[in-house]
């Protein structure tokens, strides 16, 4: 028989059994620990700060402090963090550069931009993601995101595209959607690579410069022959296909929207709606409309949103008519439709 979960230790308890001398005991502790945060800050944070720099501790306990401290957003915590990131276990490295990638602490940039010349790739990719949240100056970003972009490791490939994504571009111009000339002359080059993830995203990157060099990778994924490990590249890609025009890829759409009779529904098939009614599909623009109205909020949600992102004019008058009726809609996603709905195509 199975008995209840345990219940979150009390401070006191959790406090206590920091001295456990099993490791698995501590480590179950300094989660505890963290959820008294809010209580008890000073402490927790003290705590947590000398599990994190203790060399006797056991490598899980230390590892678990450092992604504790970015829970409770502890900046005053960095400089702990930072010796963390030069420690001997790689998996506290790991974890104490996730972090402080988190808490974008700018007195770790050295030890995070040392990292980025680490042996090992897994060390290298948080140290990517570091790098990017942590440093202000833009073109030092690009130049490491493009370095990282040639590793021998795919992950560290991908997630330099992955964090060149999120960067956008520098200038009155730049911003979320936006992507430097040089990530996406680079993103060019790969997308021959060998890696379907960073074929995928790839393609993806240039696809949203504009450029129709991507649009035969885009519809290779939207068919299946390729098969990102990423479930949201594959879901870009899809709905790419529709913001980009591309015709050929209409019947393999069709095939993930709206699956046959009995047939397994397609995990993206949401995405597929959306793209097929931005290439002015009939059957899914009818089906988008149609959820505008459905019973459920959360069916009305994500009709909302798919409204916007095929750009349904048509869809205005029944999503204007869900402002300040947060019982119908969130209402943040009902602003964004109709920002999207009122900058056209």
């Amino acid at each position: 028989m199975f008995g209840p979960a345990p219940l979150p230790r009390t401070f006191e308890a959790a406090r206590r059994d920091l001295g456990s001398p099993k490791p698995s005991v501590r480590a179950d502790a300094v989660r505890d620990l963290c959820r008294h945060g809010a209580e008890h800050r000073d402490e927790v944070v003290r705590l947590l700060g000398a599990a994190v720099q203790d060399e006797h501790e056991d490598d899980e306990v230390r590892a678990t402090a450092a992604v504790a401290l970015a829970d409770l957003e502890a900046e005053e915590a960095a400089p702990a963090l930072v010796a963390a990131a030069g420690d001997p276990s790689p998996q506290v490295r790991q974890m104490a550069l996730l972090a402080l990638g988190e808490l974008r602490a700018p007195s770790a940039l050295p030890v995070v931009r040392e990292a980025l010349r680490g042996a090992r790739p897994d060390v290298r990719f948080q140290a990517v993601i570091a790098f990017a949240r942590i440093c202000r100056d833009h073109d030092l970003v690009v130049a490491e995101l493009l370095h990282a972009s040639f590793d021998e490791d795919e992950r560290v490939c991908h997630i330099g595209l992955r964090m060149a994504e999120e960067l956008g571009a520098a200038g009155p111009d730049g911003g979320a959607g936006a992507v430097d000339p040089r990530i996406a002359a680079r993103a060019l080059g790969l997308l021959d690579h060998a890696s379907p993830g960073v074929r995928a995203l790839a393609a993806v990157v240039l696809a949203r410069t504009g450029r129709e060099e991507a649009d035969g990778v885009l519809v290779e994924i939207a068919e299946g022959k390729l098969r990102p490990e990423q479930a949201e590249d594959e879901a870009a890609a899809i709905e790419l296909c529709g913001e980009r025009g591309i015709r050929r890829a209409r019947a393999a759409l069709e095939r993930r929207a709206f699956p046959r009779l009995l047939g397994r529904r397609d995990p993206f098939a949401w995405h597929a709606r959306i793209a097929l009614a931005a290439l002015g599909h009939a059957r899914a623009i009818a089906a988008i409309l149609g959820e505008l109205r459905a019973a459920g909020r959360e069916r009305r949600n994500l009709a909302v949103v798919a409204a916007g992102r095929a750009r349904l004019r048509q869809a205005r008058p029944a999503i204007l008519a869900m402002q300040g009726r947060p019982e119908r809609a969130d209402q943040e996603a009902v602003r964004l439709a109709l920002a999207a709905l009122e900058a056209g195509p």
